[in-house]
C-alpha cells in the first residue's frame, strides 16, 4: 500500500509532465493523475504545482522525491543482485550424503563443482542416518534406494543395483549357489540387516541369511568377500571395480531386484535457489 503512487510520482517529477510520465510508464494519463492525487491525499501534502504549460514540484515534494528516488534505486539494485545470482550463483549450500557413496561418488563431484563455481561454498556432512533437513539446516540430501513417504521433494539423479558376489577361492571351496534356497548352505556376510533382497517369480522377496561375520561397513564386507570368507550382497559402487578386475564374481544374477533410485531431496517449502538447482543438475549429469 505504501508503494502505491510512488512510481507515478517519480515519473512526473522527472519528466515534469503527467502525459510524459504516462508514456514512460505505459499507462494512461488519467491513471497517473489518480495515483498522484491518492498519494497526495494519503500524505496530506500538495506535491505539484500544475499549470497548463508546466508541472513543478512543491518544496515538500522535492524532499520526498530524493527519498523515493533512493528507494527505487535500491529496488533496482536488489533486482539486479538477484539477476546476477541467477547468472553467477553464489552463497552457501549445506549437504548431507551417505558415508561411502558420498566418499566414492558425490564428494569428488562436489569438489569439481566448487572449483567451477568459486562463489559457492559447500558444507557436506557424511551420515548414514536419515537426518531431518529442516532441524539440521540442510538445503539438500542425497538418499539411496526406496524413499519413505514424506513432504520432501525428490529428484532422481541416478540409480544403483545390488549384487551378490564371492571370490573365486570361496566358490571353488564351497560351490556356487544356483537358487535362493541354497544360500542357507553358505556363509553370508551381513551388514546392518539380517536379510537380503531378491525378486523371485516377479515378486520381491526378503530372504533371511546367516554367516559368521557382521559389520556395518560395506568396505569391510567387500574385503572379507575378496579374502574368501563368504558371500556378500552390496550395491554396485562397492563391488563394481572388483567384479571388473576378477577379484569378485557375481552369482544369482537372475534373482537380482530392479535398480533403485539415487535421489536429491529438499524441503518443498524452501525456495530452490539457483545455487542449489545448479548443484543438483551438476550431480545428476555426472552421476548418471
Amino acid at each position: 500500500m505504501k508503494w502505491q503512487g510512488i512510481n507515478e510520482f517519480v515519473a512526473v517529477a522527472e519528466t515534469q509532465s503527467f502525459s510524459a510520465a504516462a508514456k514512460l510508464l505505459k499507462i494512461s494519463t488519467a491513471q497517473v493523475s489518480r495515483q498522484v492525487s491518492a498519494l497526495e491525499k494519503r500524505l496530506q501534502v500538495k506535491l505539484f504545482y500544475r499549470t497548463t504549460r508546466k508541472v513543478s514540484l512543491t518544496q515538500e515534494a522535492q524532499l520526498f522525491y530524493q527519498h523515493c528516488r533512493n528507494l527505487l534505486d535500491g529496488l533496482d539494485n536488489a533486482e539486479q543482485a538477484i539477476t546476477n545470482l541467477q547468472s553467477s550463483p553464489q552463497g552457501k549450500i549445506k549437504l548431507t550424503v551417505p558415508v561411502t557413496y558420498g566418499e566414492q561418488k558425490v564428494l569428488p563431484l562436489v569438489n569439481d563443482f566448487v572449483a567451477l563455481h568459486n562463489g559457492i561454498e559447500v558444507t557436506t556432512e557424511l551420515n548414514n542416518h536419515r537426518v531431518d533437513l529442516i532441524d539440521g539446516g540442510f538445503d539438500v540430501a542425497i538418499r539411496l534406494g526406496h524413499l519413505q513417504d514424506s513432504s520432501l521433494i525428490a529428484k532422481q539423479l541416478s540409480q544403483r543395483s545390488n549384487y551378490v558376489c564371492a571370490s573365486e577361492a570361496y566358490l571353488q571351496a564351497n560351490g556356487e549357489a544356483h537358487s535362493l534356497s541354497e544360500l542357507k548352505h553358505h556363509n553370508c556376510l551381513l551388514g546392518t540387516r539380517d536379510y537380503w533382497r531378491f525378486v523371485e517369480q516377479g515378486k520381491e522377496k526378503n530372504l533371511r541369511v546367516k554367516g559368521n561375520l557382521r559389520c556395518n561397513s560395506g568396505v569391510a564386507l567387500v574385503d572379507a568377500a575378496i579374502k574368501g570368507i563368504g558371500i556378500v550382497q552390496l550395491p554396485d559402487y562397492y563391488v563394481h571395480s572388483y567384479i571388473e578386475s576378477g577379484e569378485l564374481f557375481t552369482i544369482l544374477d537372475q534373482f537380482r531386484e530392479p535398480a533403485e533410485g539415487i535421489w536429491a531431496v529438499y524441503p518443498q517449502n524452501r525456495y530452490l535457489s539457483p545455487k542449489i538447482r545448479l548443484l543438483i543438475e551438476y550431480l545428476g549429469k555426472h552421476l548418471e
